[in-house]
């Protein structure tokens, strides 16, 4: 998935987008803005070389400072609009990992996700996924999503959040320091 933890690849820097820094529901947690006391935890579960090897950007290791550079970023309202899955409402942990929508063009965002290693097979990245195509709150048309083709459970989480496969293609993952071959997917909305 993408998130872009490192600013290396963030694209046209845009305007906050009304309603994208609600909380939104999503089962057992909710999906809250990003703030800085994330960063421990953040940096602990992006650092993972599991997670890392899981998206685009994320540098394995992770560069010092990196994690409070996103967080800045999320919390200014530029590039792409992120949400941590917080369940410390219900008894898990603050920061269960984090989603984001990363916009397009007319109308369409690119969804990128990861979740803590220990959470993993647990629904968690599935309730995310789920809430956040319901909630809509960037009002897109389409949704986007590319994952690692060795990534099946996350490719299970989008067919069962409503996303049709596309195509196939392949992607530089920056942990990998390797081109990945990938499969793309559509969530229409309209």
């Amino acid at each position: 998935m993408t998130l872009d933890i490192t600013g290396a690849a963030a694209g046209a820097v845009r305007a906050p987008v009304a309603g994208a820094g609600q909380e939104i529901a999503a089962g057992r947690f909710v999906l809250r803005p990003l703030r800085r006391s994330d960063a421990g935890l953040c940096g602990m579960y992006a650092g993972d070389r599991r997670v890392a090897e899981g998206t685009r950007s994320i540098p394995h290791p992770l560069p010092p400072g990196a994690v409070e550079a996103f967080i800045a970023r999320a919390m200014a309202g530029t590039g792409e609009t992120v949400w941590a899955m917080d369940g410390a409402g219900t008894g898990l942990s603050e920061l269960l990992g984090i989603i984001s929508l990363k916009p397009m063009d007319r109308g369409q965002s690119e969804i990128g996700y990861w979740v803590a290693p220990a959470l993993w097979n647990t629904g968690i990245a599935s309730e995310a996924v789920r809430a956040l195509v319901a909630a809509n709150p960037l009002g897109n048309r389409t949704i986007f999503a590319e994952v690692f083709q060795d990534n099946a459970g996350s490719a299970r989480v989008l067919s069962h959040a409503g996303f049709e496969y596309l195509g196939d293609a392949e992607t530089y993952s920056v942990a990998r320091a390797a081109r990945v071959p990938t499969w793309t997917y559509i969530r229409r909305l309209d």
